[in-house]
């Protein structure tokens, strides 16, 4: 029987090692954690977005090709990945229309985990928690996986699911990362991506816990990028969805030694020609007065300020200037920014491996045959709202089903051989 070593237990992890299972694979899970799928837990403010209830592939950021990212996405349709949650796990799924995302009908993130592993042990998946693999090493008949303290296990193939640098609590350090590079791959520079925005300008010091939704617009030289949704103002700067959404192009302008990015901000869903009209003279009805129809309180007093207008002056007062000046507040004004959270508050990590390293069906390297990349790894992520998720669940799918399937190198030695006597003790992880 086919020997698949997989290495983290999250949500690409715990896919892979299902699938491999499934098909035939001895399938040994490993995990740093004492109980694996941490990120899961805290996703969707403890409710977990399994899925998007549709997918649109241009939201997906990559510097690879974005063919081979469509071929990965399309490898398992979001119909059907619903109902492997829905059918084969029996976590039904219930839409938030509004957000446009996908929760386990009980809200709870943890059915989510727990229900992932539970049905990895029914599939014959062995796991072992509070394992930390310090390396993985090629050998003529496969790999040996270095685990912390001496000991070494053999295997057919190697899943790689350990995750970025996001969130480093939950056990993602960056450790496959590493392996991956000194194994030779192709590495696009790593990045905190979905992460809020911070901000040392005062202009907006007095707004701490003022949420809306806004429609943000971000550009630098060589990256841009819209989102509109849930904005938040924090005590150090910027949160909510069309932040995060936004957040890799401030990130990025950051990383390259220059805060080039810029990021315009309409505050409301009226347009220049929407606001036209509202401003227009009616009765003795003030600027304020129009403004906070559409707005916090606390935010048209501020944005009054940027635009230089009187919050006592009528409308039919307002000069042209004026008008014109405030308008372009209200549907391009400047969102200050300066830094962000970094990768402790970051949902994903940006960057990693080359997409054009792995075989799309079976994301398999191009380098080392027997070894499968997926999740977190690999150079893509999606916005807030399940996407990321779609592409931990799809990745994880092909890489199990591929490692259990492929034919094994015909070996020229035992493993036995291949190892030391510490590795060799490690075979008791098959028995």
């Amino acid at each position: 029987m086919r020997r698949v070593v997989v290495i983290g237990a999250g949500a690409a992890g715990s896919m892979a090692a299902i699938f491999a299972a499934q098909h035939g694979a001895h399938t040994l899970l490993l995990e740093r954690t004492r109980d694996g799928g941490r990120k899961i837990l805290i996703s969707g403010g403890g409710r977990c977005n399994v899925l998007p209830s549709r997918v649109d592939e241009s939201r997906f950021v990559t510097d690879s090709s974005p063919n081979l990212l469509r071929k990965i996405v399309r490898a398992w349709p979001l119909a059907e990945q619903r109902r492997f949650f829905e059918h084969t796990l029996g976590i039904p799924l219930e839409e938030e229309v509004e957000s446009a995302k996908l929760f386990p009908a009980s809200h709870k993130a943890r059915d989510v985990r727990d229900g992932l592993l539970a049905y990895a042990k029914t599939c014959g998946v062995r796991m072992r928690m509070d394992t930390r693999v310090t390396d993985i090493e090629p050998v003529a008949d496969g790999w040996l996986v270095h685990i912390e303290h001496g000991e070494s296990i053999a295997a057919d193939a190697v899943i790689i699911a350990t995750g970025g640098l996001s969130v480093p609590n939950t056990g993602s350090d960056g450790a496959g990362l590493s392996m991956l590079t000194r194994l030779g791959h192709t590495m696009h520079p790593t990045y905190a991506a979905l992460t809020p925005v911070t901000t040392t300008d005062a202009a907006f010091n007095d707004l701490s816990g003022v949420s809306l939704s806004v429609t943000l617009n971000a550009r630098s030289s060589g990256h841009t990028a819209s989102a509109s949704g849930g904005f938040l103002f924090t005590h150090r700067g910027y949160s909510g969805p069309s932040v995060l959404n936004i957040s890799h192009v401030t990130v990025r302008s950051r990383l390259g030694h220059t805060t080039d990015a810029q990021v315009q901000v309409q505050w409301t869903d009226k347009d220049a020609a929407a606001w036209e009209l509202a401003l227009r003279p009616h009765g003795a009805r003030t600027v304020t007065g129009a403004l906070r129809t559409e707005l916090p309180d606390r935010l048209v007093s501020v944005l009054l300020d940027m635009a230089n207008v009187d919050p006592a002056r009528a409308l039919s007062e307002l000069r042209r200037e004026e008008r014109l000046r405030l308008i372009d507040t209200l549907v391009r004004g400047p969102l200050p920014w300066s830094g962000d959270e970094g990768y402790k508050k970051a949902e994903v990590t940006g960057g990693g491996v080359a997409l054009s390293e792995v075989h799309p069906k079976t994301m398999e390297s191009r380098r080392h045959p027997g070894l499968y990349l997926c999740g977190e790894v690999l150079d893509a992520f999606g916005p807030i709202g399940g996407y990321n998720f779609l592409w931990a669940w799809s990745t994880g799918r092909a890489a199990g089903m591929a490692a259990a399937a492929a034919q094994a190198t015909a070996p020229t030695r035992s493993a036995s051989d291949a190892t030391t006597d510490s590795a060799s003790d490690g075979a008791s992880a098959w028995r």
